[in-house]
């Protein structure tokens, strides 16, 4: 068991914590206040395997975030870690889906969400971090979707190596994010985190209308592109057997959009269909086709999904592409609280912080017949535990992990790379 770090034992003398019950994991849930006004908090600590998530600290949160919702009260969060405990593979992150969706559900409630980062918050951790609208970093704070190991494996080295981790710290640092947005601060340890609490659980107004404006911010961090790109219409197999009475698609940064007609009804659709790994470019495009749709919401929005993972790429880190892949949740959250009934199918690979930006939002899951679902791909797994794990669950299993609810057979298998 790690010792508590002092910015925790800050927070905790600020609110007169006051936990609720036993600690789940690495979890402890609990109570206090800030002059006067009731908050509720939760600690999620480095005590086992990294502070990872699993499905006992994800239902203790997601109990937690429904309380807030229902009780319109205030949420702090103390996140120190790494992310999924991928040791409970699907069983994780369905129950990280479940615990999003409980997430998202409070911030469209107009529950106050404020963060508070430890040393690690990467992966889903980051995520979390992302629905508060305010963001302390301790100084050492590293934040991102991707950890260290996971980046220099892409990059084609160690962790080991200087001259990544150099790079590495200039990208995800809690100084660098501190550049990349006013939202997020460093606390130092002179510092009383009361006056900083008190400015970061203002309640807000509209949700939706709050999360638009965050999302037209992060168009400013993206690097232009060349002019030109105009949609490109596309046919596609799976397409033609979801769609059999019609319809019509095109692609533009690597977005899939169009209109298909099912069971006498005709519904929007959006995807994200290249084998590449997710970008913040991709993810904005994605983000700003859903945002334009909730604002004259169609009755049905279905999102399909076929890439594996996000991109672990130094680049993105830079411009927290945490903040991008969450948009994409808060857009689809949006839609749906407008009236759209949003839908999810995987129609080839999926995994991850990707998948759960899209499921969580997702009234209903489906995964067409061959289509894999994982907690991460096998790269990004060896990459941290050392050890590979590339088999392909049956449906039986997603749907007793909660990844899906569904399952489309269309007369095919997709084609994994």
């Amino acid at each position: 068991m790690s010792a508590a770090a002092p910015l925790a034992d800050a927070l905790r003398e600020a609110l007169a914590f006051e936990p609720l019950g036993e600690r789940a994991g690495n979890v402890t849930i609990g109570r206090g206040t800030l002059e006067s006004r009731p908050v509720r908090a939760a600690f999620v600590e480095n005590r086992a395997a990294s502070g990872s998530l699993g499905r006992l600290e994800c239902e203790r949160l997601a109990a937690l975030f429904a309380v807030c919702a229902r009780e319109r009260t205030a949420l702090v969060l103390f996140l120190d870690s790494a992310g999924a405990k991928l040791s409970e593979g699907l069983a994780a992150l369905g129950a990280f889906r479940k615990l999003y969706r409980a997430g998202l559900d409070a911030v469209f409630a107009g529950v106050p969400v404020a963060a508070i980062l430890g040393k690690n918050c990467f992966g889903g951790s980051s995520m979390l971090a992302h629905l508060a609208r305010e963001r302390l970093f301790d100084a050492g704070t590293q934040l991102a979707m991707s950890g260290p190991s996971i980046l220099a494996t892409a990059s084609g080295t160690t962790v080991m190596d200087e001259m990544f981790a150099a790079m590495a710290q200039a990208a995800i640092s809690s100084a660098a994010r501190a550049k990349a947005t006013s939202a997020n601060r460093i606390w130092a340890a002179s510092d009383d985190v009361r006056p900083w609490l008190r400015e970061a659980l203002v309640p807000g107004g509209d949700a939706a209308a709050a999360l638009r404006l965050r999302h037209e911010a992060l168009a400013l961090r993206l690097a232009k592109q060349a002019p030109g790109a105009r949609p490109e219409a596309v046919r596609r197999r799976d397409l033609e057997k979801i769609y059999a009475q019609g319809y019509e698609a095109n692609e533009i940064h690597g977005v899939l959009n169009g209109t298909g007609r099912r069971d006498g009804a005709e519904e929007r659709f959006v995807g994200i269909v290249g084998k590449s790994p997710l970008g913040a470019h991709r993810a904005w495009h994605f983000s700003e086709s859903v945002w334009q749709l909730a604002a004259t919401p169609p009755a049905r929005i279905e999102v399909l999904l076929d890439c594996g993972t996000h991109a672990a790429r130094l680049d993105d880190e830079r411009i927290v592409l945490t903040e991008f892949v969450v948009d994409m949740a808060f857009a689809l959250s949006a839609a749906a609280a407008a009236g759209a009934r949003v839908g999810l199918t995987v129609v080839g690979q999926a995994s991850g912080g990707v998948y759960v930006a899209l499921a969580a939002p997702a009234a209903r899951v489906t995964s067409v017949y061959g289509a894999n679902i994982q907690v991460l791909p096998g790269a990004a797994v060896a990459a941290i535990l050392g050890e590979s794990r590339e088999e392909t669950p049956a449906f039986a299993d997603y749907r007793a992990s909660g990844v899906a609810d569904e399952e489309l057979k269309l007369g095919f298998v997709p084609k994994m790379p």
